[in-house]
């Protein structure tokens, strides 16, 4: 569904039906930090950055909110873990390297 900041997520949800104005975050859950949340969190959130670079179906991702010094500056922190490879991925634009490794023709130096 795309973000009121014009994003595709797949992890956000909005209910507009019939006046309601209903919006939530899926990746967050049902954990405090969903409490929390608010639509104005998704202008930052790089969920839909990752996944445009990588649609890993081995990659799971998980959110929760971190906040500022007295509760300022809000931000969604991005966890990724891939199922394959069993490790925590430390670039998930990118992904862990073993389910999709770079070809050998990138490799090559001339």
């Amino acid at each position: 569904m795309q973000t009121p900041f014009g994003k595709e997520c797949p992890f956000f949800y909005g209910d507009y039906f019939r006046g309601k104005n209903h919006e939530e975050c899926r990746l967050v859950g049902t954990t405090i930090s969903a409490q929390k949340w608010t639509n104005k969190l998704c202008k930052t959130c790089a969920v839909p950055n990752i996944i445009l670079a990588n649609a890993c179906q081995f990659m799971n991702l998980k959110g929760s909110i971190s906040e500022g010094f007295l509760g300022l500056g809000k931000s969604m922190q991005i966890r990724a873990y891939c199922e394959k490879s069993q490790t925590i991925v430390k670039e998930p634009q990118i992904g862990c390297g073993l389910c999709h490794p770079i070809s050998e023709i990138f490799l090559t130096e001339k």
